[in-house]
């Protein structure tokens, strides 16, 4: 994630999903922002949303209000003021900027992990999405969440929301290849997908997760149409018995 993103038009379906997930603060959140330095680049710049609101606002006016106000100026598009505005009740912030060094970034998920104990769901906010080939401690990995730390938050009870973007190359084929190493690394979990014609959201469910976060999550599904927001549950693949 970078400030640069910040209240652009995935910034208003990512916060969306989360408030829907968060049923008011009741289904406490922790947001890792894996946060990187901004880069000059022009991404980040979709703010059209913002001036046609017959056709947006209603999606989550409130929110799509807080967004207004924060990407009005320069000066306040910072994560910072998204922590302080209270879009996601009652949320903890994981924002650290997050090094491509390995050690470092050993000690970025510690300490998320340190803050994280009493969530129920645990969102992770890279540049680009899950792990590609590049070895983490290399550069440019500080862009993607790596399967072993999924995995490492899944073992501690922690369900997952994930960002994800869409690569260039076939949709269908791509999502079914992030499913496959996902339920690897979290082996029993109820997994959903979120999707926009960019970027899709990974839900991972913990079976020993409290009901009311599935009943929000299945209720989010229902919630907008798709334009805004589409999702849906892939079901639940267990272990094989030896």
């Amino acid at each position: 994630m970078k400030d640069q993103y910040v209240g652009d038009i995935n910034d208003y379906r990512k916060y969306a999903l989360l408030r829907a997930l968060s049923a008011g603060g009741t289904n406490p959140i922790g947001v890792c922002w894996m946060m990187t330095p901004d880069d000059g680049g022009m991404d980040g710049g979709k703010l059209a949303y913002l001036q046609q609101p017959s056709r947006f606002r209603l999606y989550d006016s409130e929110l799509f209000d807080i967004l207004g106000q924060t990407a009005s100026a320069p000066g306040r598009r910072r994560l910072k003021a998204i922590e302080d505005s209270g879009a996601i009740p009652g949320a903890i912030y994981h924002n650290d900027l997050l090094l491509d060094d390995a050690s470092s970034r050993q000690a970025f998920m510690d300490a998320c992990a340190s803050e994280f104990c009493k969530i129920d769901l645990a969102f992770f906010d890279p540049d680009n999405g899950l792990e590609v080939s590049l070895r983490k401690g290399h550069k440019n990995s500080s862009k993607y969440l790596y399967l072993d730390e999924v995995a490492d938050f899944y073992g501690a009870g922690k369900s997952l929301l994930i960002y994800q973007h869409f690569p260039r190359m076939e949709r269908s084929a791509f999502v079914d290849r992030c499913v496959a190493g996902l339920r690897s690394a979290a082996p029993g979990t109820f997994l959903g997908a979120f999707t926009t014609a960019h970027v899709v959201f990974f839900l991972l469910l913990h079976p020993e997760s409290p009901s009311r976060l599935a009943f929000a999550a299945m209720a989010a599904c229902e919630r907008w149409n798709p334009e805004f927001l589409t999702g849906r549950f892939l079901g639940c693949k267990h272990r094989p018995h030896n």
